[in-house]
């Protein structure tokens, strides 16, 4: 009998305690579910006349675990990214790095450097692996249009007060735990670590982000350093790693501000310098300017250009990266151009588009944009024949309709008109290529609160 009472009263001791700590702290819980049916037909590259277009259907598969209490947040988020029919169904297959879908796409905490009642708004310190997500994502975003999207290792000092924001990120990786030296191997397993077809991942970063809201827009600057370990390359061509790195540094600032109630009008513009990952001299820059006039309460449209300088040596390259950012969203969904595929490092682009936005209904939104692509300085072939700077013209259509607060639905359709001049050896390199390519999504996302919150 006392057994018993003492296994009661032990039993509402943790039940009491337990009440307490969560009344002292907030958990939560959420996932997503998310699948996607693309139909291929000429997407991140052009495809050739006699190519069959691919069909699959690829899931993300998501849960976020999130716990905060006095002075502290921890957050987890795992997932599994998977293609249909990509694992037996009845025998597990043989997996590896490579391969292995089921990842931990963030795990992070984060402390407060002062009190609950100081005046500053913010002033912490966050370590861990985390999504970067600043201004409108163009060179930090976490690419969450691909399944895996993106997260980086590293610590984060945070600084917000009374309007000003001030980030200063710190990361340095390794491949494994090691007893001398600091020598790393950037070639990632699996998918590739940055844009324009990077196909490394740096040593170490640093960056400085300052940021100010104000009653129209908001503005930023930031300075960005991340280093690539040196090498060799041997005679049958493989690479050995070496002691030291080469820097590069880019800089620039963002403008986002609305005139008038009814323009909006974004502006960017970067610049690179230092020495790429091969160690080539570098010496290239981005600008950008978009704006956006709402016609009317439901539809809103508006012109945009985007500059990035191409050319150089081979002692000198002017070939602008836009780092760790999300390109799908500017320069057209079909992801010809900074993306891993990449499109020849001596042409640079300058992207002229229109934008339009309809939105029918409150839960439904219709976008269609135009891209006019071309090359920002000359092509010139092997046989030094110069050619037309014109790429081509890429429609975009896209539907979004909320179908639920959890649940969301979105197709997509985008055809590219492509130029002989995109094919060329100079670009894309395509031989018997198809001048008009195709693709085509569906897309259903299901983001469940599993405590209701």
């Amino acid at each position: 009998m006392k057994k018993r009472l003492h296994r009661q009263l032990l039993g509402s001791m943790l039940c009491a305690l337990l009440v307490c700590q969560l009344a002292q702290a907030q958990f939560t819980l959420t996932g997503q579910l998310r699948t996607r049916t693309e139909l291929r037909d000429g997407q991140g590259t052009l495809t050739t006349t006699n190519a069959v277009p691919a069909f699959f259907t690829s899931q993300r598969t998501r849960l976020n675990f999130g716990y905060s209490g006095y002075r502290f947040k921890v957050f987890a988020a795992v997932q599994d990214v998977r293609v249909w029919g990509q694992d037996a169904s009845s025998i597990n297959r043989t997996t590896s790095d490579a391969f292995d879908g089921l990842m931990m796409h963030e795990a992070w905490g984060e402390i407060s450097l002062i009190d609950t009642s100081a005046a500053l708004d913010e002033f912490t310190f966050k370590i861990g692996r985390q999504e970067l997500v600043y201004d409108d994502v163009r060179l930090l975003g976490n690419l969450d249009w691909l399944q895996q999207a993106r997260r980086h290792d590293m610590a984060l000092l945070k600084f917000a007060d009374n309007g000003w924001l001030g980030h200063l990120g710190v990361a340095f990786n390794q491949n494994r735990e090691l007893k001398a030296g600091n020598v790393y191997n950037g070639v990632p397993t699996g998918y590739t670590a940055g844009t324009n077809g990077l196909n490394t991942m740096y040593k170490s970063m640093q960056f400085l982000y300052l940021g100010r809201k104000f009653y129209s827009g908001n503005a930023s600057f930031l300075v960005l350093k991340d280093d690539f370990n040196k090498y060799v390359t041997n005679e049958d061509k493989t690479k050995t790693y070496t002691r030291g790195v080469w820097s590069r540094v880019t800089t620039g600032a963002y403008l986002s501000a609305t005139a008038l109630k009814k323009i909006g009008i974004t502006g960017s513009a970067y610049y690179q310098l230092g020495k790429d990952r091969d160690g080539v001299d570098l010496s290239s820059y981005l600008l950008s300017v978009y704006t956006m006039y709402q016609a009317g309460r439901k539809f809103a449209l508006g012109p945009g250009i985007d500059y990035t300088s191409g050319g150089g040596s081979a002692t000198k390259s002017k070939r602008f990266d836009p780092l760790y950012g999300t390109p799908h969203k500017f320069w057209g969904l079909m992801d010809y151009f900074y993306v891993a595929d990449g499109f020849g490092p001596k042409n640079g682009l300058v992207d002229i588009y229109l934008r339009t936005r309809f939105k029918p209904k409150d839960k439904m939104t219709v976008t269609l944009d135009a891209h006019q692509f071309s090359a920002a300085n000359k092509v010139v072939t092997g046989d030094n024949v110069e050619l037309d700077r014109n790429f081509g013209t890429e429609l975009d259509l896209v539907a979004n309709y909320n179908l639920t607060k959890i649940i969301n639905l979105e197709g997509g359709y985008s055809t590219f008109f492509a130029t002989p001049t995109l094919a060329s050896e100079a670009v894309k390199n395509v031989k018997n290529a198809k001048l008009q390519n195709n693709w085509a999504y569906l897309m259903i996302a299901i983001k469940p609160d599993f405590l209701g919150k």
